[in-house]
């Protein structure tokens, strides 16, 4: 799109965004659902009045639209409409929905093994035991730098994950021989040439896509029989509950997973919590009884 397609209106949002440093997934979100409110309006977004408010709200719910898609959009026109427009009386307007809240999908210790099994090379086993032992979300994964593995702390950093914030994850002896056998490999087929930083780079210099990670998650599951629904976030779940099976303190787990899910939060507990077992760093007998494929 060109400068000249771009309305006032539009580019005025897009600086708002901008300057508030609103993440490239948030941005897209926020210009995507103010567009759909405007196309239902068939007018300048500008112009909307409550009632307009109110009408669309009501389309949404009648098209059995998904209660985060609600939440999002709600979210993204109350932007617009407080920030860009400064109308404060139609952002009240905007209605949000409780979201039913539901179990997670946990896989079993021997449904790991038998995922990371699965694997077809190297890299995918690199990318589905780095999700699994780590807990890290799928950007996380992905994004992840050469530089981020700290083998003489055994430690991973994060840096500017979900919330724009930087952490440490735990790094087992076990996982670190399976990311050095990734690079070993991708070195001799020339992925790790000068200047290329990321742990698993993609195309073009850019890494593997979070896209991607959830492909291979979920054609390793099907290798696996594995008949749950299985994505990479299964295996951050599963991570958090094989800890708790372990005993592990649960605000340990609240720091390693940089999350409020398990427990409230507790400041005072930080960063000296993190030397915790991996999952992956279990001990031989209980490896040997769910088979794990790096025991």
């Amino acid at each position: 799109m060109t400068d000249k397609a771009i309305s006032p209106l539009r580019r005025r949002l897009i600086e708002d965004i901008a300057i508030r440093r609103l993440s490239p997934k948030t941005q897209l979100h926020y210009i995507r659902h103010v567009k759909r409110f405007a196309d239902f309006l068939g007018r300048s977004a500008d112009k909307a009045t409550a009632e307009d408010v109110h009408r669309y709200q009501l389309w949404l719910a009648s098209i059995g639209t998904t209660v985060p898609t609600v939440n999002v959009s709600a979210t993204a026109l109350r932007f617009f409409f407080k920030i860009t427009l400064k109308r404060r009386d139609l952002a009240e307007e905007v209605v949000s929905t409780r979201e039913p809240r539901r179990l997670p999908i946990v896989l079993s210790p021997e449904e790991v093994g038998r995922l990371l099994a699965s694997a077809r090379n190297i890299k995918h086993k690199a990318l589905l035991s780095l999700a699994y032992a780590t807990g890290l979300r799928a950007s996380e994964v992905v994004s992840l730098k050469l530089t981020d593995i700290d083998s003489d702390r055994m430690v991973i950093r994060v840096e500017q994950g979900k919330g724009k914030k930087d952490r440490y994850v735990i790094l087992s002896p076990n996982l670190l021989e399976i990311l050095r056998e990734w690079w070993r490999v991708a070195r001799k087929k020339g992925w790790m040439s000068p200047g290329q930083h990321w742990l698993f780079p993609g195309y073009r210099g850019q890494h593997t896509s979070a896209r991607q990670l959830h492909r291979i998650v979920r054609l390793a599951a099907g290798r696996a029989s594995i008949t749950k629904r299985v994505g990479v976030h299964t295996l951050r779940h599963s991570f958090a509950t094989h800890l708790l099976e372990q005993k592990t303190d649960i605000r340990i787990i609240q720091v390693l997973l940089e999350a409020e899910t398990y427990c409230p939060p507790t400041p005072d507990r930080g960063a000296d919590l993190l030397p915790v077992p991996s999952p992956l760093r279990r001990d031989r007998a209980h490896c040997q009884a769910i088979r794990l494929p790096w025991c």
